[in-house]
């Protein structure tokens, strides 16, 4: 397949001249992808293990995915949330289905499904207290990512996210993930909830343990606080479970999704159990572009082809075997790798020094991986990925390793 001309000539131009500068881009022009690789504007095909940032939970251009979308964008595309629509309601029971008794607010990211959980956090503070504003806060972890927005931002104790845009957003604190101690001494009466990633992405890929899980909830419990969890990046079959937490067994009484869902269609959604979901009435919340029918058709063509393929199961176990390979190279290369992080096709490779130029030389030999952390290079291939791929992104990361000896 040929690329149109004006893709070879001009883009990198068009770029440099009208797009704002707000993404350190990697010289490098995509212009088609299928499965799990992707083909620059020369001809080169890339073994794609960034998949938008988790986001292509099929890879790229899947075939039942594509039918969905082409045959909803010929009946309807976007109607009002004043009204109903078929494929909102069927989406919205399958999410409960897996994620437990509950209600869905659809959206369009998961900037916007972190915003709506701060404000059911607020609206559930209101409730106890009985006082809007005097019960609002927030606990959440150092080192964590919730989004660019000004409560994701506010959620989110990193300088290069904040500065240049305070005053931020009141209420946030933040504790140790796996240091449940932590963030016992952050609750006060003024407490509404907490929320952290089950694990956390943009951060360096570390995971909350079942015991740190199972203890914010027990705290939640005793202080009448929600148990917010972010599963935008984890979430939806990355770690060979539905959601990331559900491995560990506990229950969560509000989850943020988007990136995965709808398979590189825009969306993002909150589940929150019945109780709390009561919390938005008409007016409280809104989205214009939340759960359009042809989002949905995307988001059940994922859902689809995840219970079809048998995903799960096979991000579980194939993403077990993959770990352990990259754990070898530890050992094989201590001066380069010093941990193997994440489960699932979520992992981390985290390095002894900073990951830019391991993430160009990887680029260079035909693997795109986006970094995590201070240190971390971050593996996130498609769910359809086979052990076949698994094995060559290793090959090429040993490759990589070997030459930089």
């Amino acid at each position: 397949m040929t690329p149109p001309s004006i893709v070879r000539t001009n883009t990198a131009e068009l770029y440099d001249s009208y797009v704002m500068k707000n993404y350190a881009r990697a010289p490098l022009t995509l212009v088609r992808g299928q499965g799990v690789s992707v083909w620059d504007d020369t001809g080169r095909e890339y073994l794609d293990f960034t998949s938008g940032v988790a986001v292509a939970a099929l890879g790229h251009c899947h075939p039942t995915w594509v039918e969905a979308i082409r045959r909803q964008a010929g009946e309807l595309i976007h109607v009002s949330n004043l009204f109903r629509h078929p494929n909102q309601g069927e989406l919205a029971r399958r999410i409960v289905q897996h994620a437990g008794p509950g209600r869905v607010f659809f959206c369009n990211s998961g900037a916007e499904a972190n915003e709506g959980l701060i404000k059911l956090a607020r609206l559930h503070g209101m409730r106890k207290a009985g006082v809007e504003g005097k019960c609002y806060k927030i606990i959440c972890a150092k080192q964590a990512f919730h989004g660019r927005t000004f409560g994701g931002m506010s959620a989110t104790p990193q300088e290069k996210i904040q500065k240049g845009f305070r005053p931020l957003v009141p209420g946030f604190s933040f504790g140790e993930i796996n240091n449940l101690q932590s963030f016992v001494d952050l609750v006060d009466a003024d407490t509404a909830a907490i929320f952290v990633e089950t694990i956390q992405g943009e951060g360096g890929v570390n995971p909350c343990t079942d015991e740190f899980l199972w203890g914010l909830r027990r705290l939640c419990d005793q202080h009448n606080l929600l148990l917010m969890l972010d599963e935008v990046q984890c979430g939806l079959g990355r770690t060979g479970t539905f959601y990331a937490f559900q491995s560990s067994g506990i229950r969560a009484d509000a989850v943020g999704m988007a990136k995965g869902i709808a398979g590189g269609y825009p969306m993002g959604a909150i589940w929150a159990a019945e109780q709390h979901a009561e919390l938005f009435t008409p007016g409280t919340h809104g989205s214009t572009f939340g759960g359009t029918p042809l989002a949905c058709a995307a988001a059940l063509a994922v859902l689809d082809v995840m219970e079809r393929d048998n995903l799960l199961e096979k991000v579980r176990t194939q993403g077990a075997v993959w770990k352990a390979e990259l754990e070898k190279l530890i050992t094989d290369f201590p001066q380069h790798v010093r941990a193997i992080t994440g489960r699932g096709y979520m992992l981390g490779v985290a390095m002894q020094s900073d990951p830019a130029p391991y993430v160009a030389a990887l680029r260079d030999a035909g693997l795109l991986a986006p970094t995590a952390g201070g240190n971390t290079v971050r593996l996130l291939p498609p769910l359809i990925a086979t052990p076949a791929d698994l094995a060559r992104a290793t090959a090429i990361i040993r490759a990589v390793l070997t030459a930089q000896k």
